[in-house]
């Protein structure tokens, strides 16, 4: 951890971040890597030839920094044809990857001594990118296993000063999905209150429960007071491409391109033309995408259910959460996912690292499914033997 004065305290008060400190140790340790959210294999082939073709045919010069108009029109089609969402182009900006448009977001929108409403668990980037626009983190616990939001906890930690709430929907880590009644409440809490709505909505194509993603941005009155973030990363499984978008009309849009220009600026083109000519592609390919990550959910499910560790409920995302407590494993996350990568050779995520402040659950792992069937399978057996040295 670092000490000097000189470095800001956001930061000299940082440490690594739980992702990269259990990837590293999976490296070190030549475990299965069951903790960073990635799928293995290189994505879509389609899209992997599309960014081929463009890095030897297109430009491979600065792009416009809002992004190439055939990515923004992109964007607003696939939306409208996935999600019946009406979006126009000029509200679109492309940015490095979706961390890149939270950051954005913040640094547009927070002024000094603002209040951002934080569900937690959440993102383990949200806190301190607020602190370092000059904001105020304010918590709300989401309580395991069904991680529902509550009007009235919300309510409970609104002030004068809140000015945003950041929403994560599908919900990472837990794997959930908001109810059209607390998605609504949450839409008319915001109008009343007069409050921006940051959209974390990076999982809207990684769904298993048969329904159409629905953002808050569609609720009355939320289309001025929302900013719908995006992830051609998580849409086609290709995360080291860092290729993300965010949408705001009128202000809001404007301060979310302004604070852009000074962050990346613009991303590399060859991959804004292959995911715009991802998003066009017939909706069968995203469908047999999802339906290959769902075998592979269903793989760990029941190999962990069959292995004694009880498994949440999961409706979303690319990973499944185990209640250790619930599987009569008296351990804490932390030690259990410290232990188990060096005694069991798998990395997995303990869920309390994406908690702020008190009362935070430490009896929950998050494992990531979207692995071949033969690792899924052997992290499974080697799950299995460790926990016979944990009961």
């Amino acid at each position: 951890m670092m000490s000097s004065s000189r470095v800001h305290p956001v930061y000299a008060q940082m440490e690594r971040t739980v992702f990269d400190r259990m990837s590293a140790l999976a490296r070190e340790t030549g475990a299965i890597n069951l903790g960073q959210g990635f799928p293995d294999g290189p994505g879509p082939a389609p899209v992997i030839e599309a960014a081929v073709r463009a890095l030897r045919e297109k430009s491979n010069q600065y792009p416009p920094g809002a992004g190439l108009p055939e990515l923004r029109e992109a964007v607003c089609g696939y939306y409208a044809r996935r999600q019946g969402l009406e979006v126009d182009p000029q509200d679109v900006t492309v940015t490095s990857g979706a961390t890149e448009a939270i950051a954005a977001s913040l640094l547009a929108l927070v002024q000094p001594g603002d209040e951002v409403v934080l569900f937690q668990p959440a993102y383990d980037a949200y806190a301190p990118m607020v602190l370092r626009a000059g904001g105020v983190p304010v918590s709300v616990p989401l309580v395991p296993p069904h991680f529902r939001y509550e009007i009235s906890a919300i309510e409970a930690v609104l002030t004068e000063r809140t000015r945003l709430l950041i929403l994560n929907d599908p919900l990472n880590p837990a794997g959930t999905v908001a109810s059209e009644e607390a998605m609504g409440a949450i839409a008319r809490l915001c109008i009343e209150r007069d409050l921006i709505a940051i959209c974390d909505e990076v999982w809207e194509e990684v769904r298993f429960d048969a329904k159409r993603h629905r953002s808050l941005r569609q609720f009355d009155g939320m289309a001025e007071r929302c900013v719908k973030i995006g992830s051609a990363g998580k849409i086609f499984g290709v995360t080291g491409w860092k290729i993300g978008w965010m949408i705001g009309r009128g202000d809001v849009g404007l301060g979310l391109a302004r604070a852009h220009q000074f962050l990346t600026y613009a991303s590399a083109p060859p991959l804004q033309w292959a995911v715009a000519e991802g998003l066009t592609l017939p909706d069968a390919m995203l469908d047999d995408q999802r339906a290959a990550w769902a075998a592979s959910r269903a793989r760990l499910m029941a190999g962990l259910d069959r292995a004694g560790f009880a498994v949440l409920p999961n409706q979303a995302t690319w990973f499944l959460c185990v209640d250790l407590a619930a599987s009569g494993l008296p351990i804490r996350d932390r030690d259990f996912a410290e232990r188990a990568i060096r005694e069991a050779g798998v990395a997995t995520i303990p869920v309390s690292a994406l908690y702020e402040g008190e009362g935070r659950p430490e009896h929950i792992v998050r494992f990531c499914f979207t692995k071949p069937d033969a690792i899924l399978d052997e992290a499974v057996a080697r799950l299995a033997a460790f926990r016979l040295n944990l009961t």
